[in-house]
């Protein structure tokens, strides 16, 4: 159904005033605000989830903490895009409420309340992630990529190490996996090898890898990183 922005006003003035506010629209520019003793909440409307929105919603601020954004409710609210947005709204400590229109019956739900957003314990919940970030830093010899890109294969540290393997077994032919940590491949070496995910090796034997004519490819293709691990292999 097309719905208008107006057509938000009655359900989130029914849910409100049954929760004893009282309740009025367009009130000093604001879309509607609620009143219960001395709770102040302030609700925007649109037909969509914008930068308007949330601008109008963050400026309602300076008023009162108790702010909410009341949106229609849109058709996929479990994609990684809608997950995101929400964290952003909490992120700007709103409120947001999605309506429903289902025949004669307008339904109100309420996906999260204004509350303060505890950055600490959020970075904390995400240590791993920070750790694995500088990991990857660390894990890069070069910058070969662009950022902003989108759509492009990427230098990462899982690959340098899969061309450090690659020239490891180009310069001394098939090695076991033991010989290639001696070497200085890493940690990871058997599970790279074991799981080939490039197509650059092959199993010679138990334990025992060759570089395939994918993974000779490879080295003359990074040629910049393939001398670097030559050099590396041989200090």
């Amino acid at each position: 159904m097309n719905i208008k922005e107006t057509d938000l006003y009655q359900p989130i003035h029914n849910y409100f005033t049954d929760l004893g506010y009282e309740v009025k629209s367009e009130v000093k520019s604001f879309d509607v605000t609620a009143v219960k003793d001395d709770s102040l909440v302030i609700i925007e409307l649109k037909k969509n989830l914008n930068m308007k929105l949330l601008i109008q919603g963050t400026k309602a601020q300076r008023i009162t903490d108790m702010v909410y954004i009341a949106i229609p409710r849109p058709k996929k609210t479990f994609s990684r895009e809608w997950k995101d947005k929400l964290y952003l709204i909490r992120r700007l400590e709103l409120g947001l409420i999605f309506i429903s229109f289902e025949g004669n019956k307008d339904l109100v739900q309420v996906i999260c309340h204004p509350k303060a957003f505890d950055r600490n314990r959020s970075m904390k919940r995400s240590s791993k992630k920070k750790t694995g970030i500088i990991a990857e830093i660390e894990g890069r010899y070069g910058d070969y990529n662009v950022g902003g890109s989108n759509r492009k294969k990427i230098m990462t540290a899982y690959k340098e190490n899969c061309i450090h393997i690659a020239c490891c077994l180009k310069k001394y032919g098939n090695l076991s996996t033991r010989e290639l940590r001696k070497i200085g491949t890493g940690d990871k070496t058997t599970s790279i090898l074991y799981n080939n995910y490039y197509n650059w090796f092959f199993k010679v034997s138990r334990g025992v890898y060759g570089l395939s004519e994918e993974g000779y490819k490879a080295t003359e293709e990074h040629k910049e990183l393939t001398q670097y691990y030559l050099k590396v292999i041989d200090n």
